[in-house]
This record gives C-alpha cells, structure tokens and sequence, in this order.
C-alpha cells in the first residue's frame, strides 16, 4: 500500500487510472492497444528529440508530433505496462522505463522501439552479480517476487550510456544501449531500499533523489555516490540540476529546495501553494514548476510565483516547447500552455 501511495502521487495518477490492471507478466508480454485519441490518455513523461515530441503513459501508449504539439499520432510499442519516463539522447536515441522494470530504446527518433530489459530479467542479472550474501538474498527476493517492480526515472548520458532507477532502489547501468546490464545497488547509498523518483545528471554530476528525503550525489560520472543531508523528510517527486550544479528538488506539500553556493547546505524556496511538485522544466531562462494541485508557478529569486495559466489536470510533467509554450502531460493526456512574461500574485 505504501508503495502505491507513493507511485500514485509521483506519476499523478488517480486510482480509477489504474483499475483492473491487467497482469504484469503478461503486460509484458503484449503490445500496446492502439486507442483513439492517445493524446487524452494518461500520460506521464514527455521529451524533445529534436524537433519532435515524444510522450508516454498507461498502458504502454506512445504518442509523437511533429508539429510543436499540435498534432499527436500513436505509434506501436511492444509493451502494455504504464510507461513512467521518456528521454532523449539526441534526436534519434531515446529510452523509456516503467512498470514491470520495462526499460525500451529508440534509435528512430521513437517511430519504433524495442523491449531492452524487464523485471524478471533485472533479478536474474542481480543474482548473478551478486557477491555478498546480503545481495544474494535482495536478488532471490526480486527473483521471487516477479516484474512487479517499476523503474520511474532514467538518465542518459549518451545514445549508449544510461542509468534506470525506480521502486525499492532499483539501478541499473547499461554501457551499450541496453545490450547488457549491471546492477547498481551496492554502489549506490540506499539502506532501506527507498524508492528512487528522480534522475538528473549535469556532465559529471549525477543526482538520486527520493522517498523520505532520500538524496545521493556522484561527481565523478557514477564511479561513486555520496549521501547528501536533506533539509526535510518528506518525498522528492521533481528535480533538476540547475548549470552550474547545485540541486532544485521538490515534492510532498509544495516543499522545494535549492542548494545554497557549494552545495553544503539548503535553502527553502518560498512556494503560495502547499500541494506536491510533480514537474520542473527549464523554459529559457525561467524554472517552471507544476503543483498536483493544477498550478503552474515560476522560479523568481527565492520564491514561486503563480502564473496566470488555465489550471492543468493532475500535472505529471512539464516541457518547454518554444517561447512562451509549454506542454504539459498528465492524467487527461496532453495539455498545451502559454506562459505569459508576467506573473500573478498569489491569491
């Protein structure tokens, strides 16, 4: 139940969504029903490659346009689980991750795109990477368990290097584009297999964050993670590195935190509306965030303010599609916005 509270809440999903579900194992194994308008679906993640945008939701629908948003077209997907994450490499190379520990790429730009790992597979490499018997044991167990696990993030550092992160402090590291694998839970910092919601890198900065305040940093391209302190301890849902390295993380009841200079302590960011954070996205100089609550607001100084947006729907990402453009996705599929220059007080 803890586990589905928190899903929930990180993908902006509502328990209707999810009614009679149909099993892991077999989502797995079947395609994504093509639907009418896959743009209303639920819709989790999108992601630039190139000129093109590229979403993913439930049920394993993905949906392209080409026309800054305009336009949405379904294309086939060899899985039916809820997708969580999209990202792009470059404007050809891209990787989606969700439930069933599903991870698939693209070397199309997302026209097509191929199953590269799942949950049952995931524990088999666990076990056989395992070297301790504190390993052996958390691989049997995901072994027993089954795909039942999902991955909620990704980053990429190229069209071959990538890192998958979910449920349970599931990692895994693919060198290859998702030929092979190699587990990363030993070398990441996480004792009580907490839930992993975010993934951020910044050239050789990489970022963790998630369940309980849970924060890890690696500055050396992922050869090492350290735990960082949190300033609370509640649930980080959104993220990002911001260019010159420092953390702005965000989550549970509109909590958002900015590392002060040199990253040794954390700074609140004053926020009018107290609902969670499931979006962050950068839109030319501007941070935009989005609240489960519908708001949009923007990052002045060391505070949010409101914009004066049509409110959005279960907000589950942001992305800046062109000046003044955003697009949103969440539970009614895509939701395009105009962000105007000025902004509202908050009421």
């Amino acid at each position: 139940m803890k586990l589905l509270l928190h899903v929930l809440v990180a993908l902006a999903l509502t328990p209707a969504a999810l009614a009679a579900p149909a099993p892991v194992g077999e989502a797995l194994q079947r395609p994504a029903l093509t639907v009418r308008q896959p743009e209303r679906a639920v819709l989790l993640s999108v992601a630039r490659a190139g000129e093109r945008l590229v979403a993913v939701g439930e049920r394993g629908i993905v949906v392209l346009s080409d026309d800054a948003g305009a336009r949405w077209r379904q294309v086939p997907c060899p899985v039916s689980v809820t997708l969580t994450m999209v990202r792009f490499a470059d404007a050809r190379h891209g990787v989606a991750v969700g439930h069933g520990g599903a991870v698939l790429t693209t070397a199309d730009g997302g026209d097509s795109w191929q199953l590269r790992l799942d949950g049952r597979r995931a524990a088999q490499i666990a076990l056989q990477a395992a070297t301790t018997p504190e390993a052996r044991r958390d691989a049997e167990r995901l072994l027993a368990d089954g795909p039942d696990k999902p991955f909620l993030d990704v980053l990429l550092w190229d069209a071959r290097r990538l890192l998958a992160v979910g449920a349970y402090g599931l990692a895994f590291h693919s060198a290859d584009g998702g030929q092979t694998w190699q587990p990363w839970m030993a070398r990441v910092p996480n004792p009580k297999g907490l839930h992993w919601y975010v993934a951020r890198r910044q050239g050789d900065t990489l970022l963790l964050a998630g369940e309980q305040g849970q924060i890890v940093r690696s500055d050396d391209g992922g050869a090492s993670f350290q735990p960082l302190a949190s300033p609370y301890k509640g649930s980080w849902f959104a993220g990002e590195l911001l260019p010159d390295g420092r953390a702005l993380l965000a989550g549970l009841r509109g909590n958002v935190w900015r590392q002060t200079d040199g990253g040794a302590g954390w700074q609140a960011i004053a926020n009018p509306v107290p609902a969670s954070i499931t979006a962050i996205t950068a839109s030319g100089p501007d941070w935009l965030l989005a609240s489960q609550a519908g708001a949009v607001l923007r990052l002045q100084g060391d505070a949010l303010v409101p914009l004066d947006t049509a409110p959005l729907t279960l907000p589950a990402a942001l992305l800046a599609a062109g000046p003044g453009r955003v697009i949103a996705a969440g539970v009614t599929g895509i939701q395009p916005l105009t962000t105007p220059g000025a902004t509202t007080p908050a009421k």
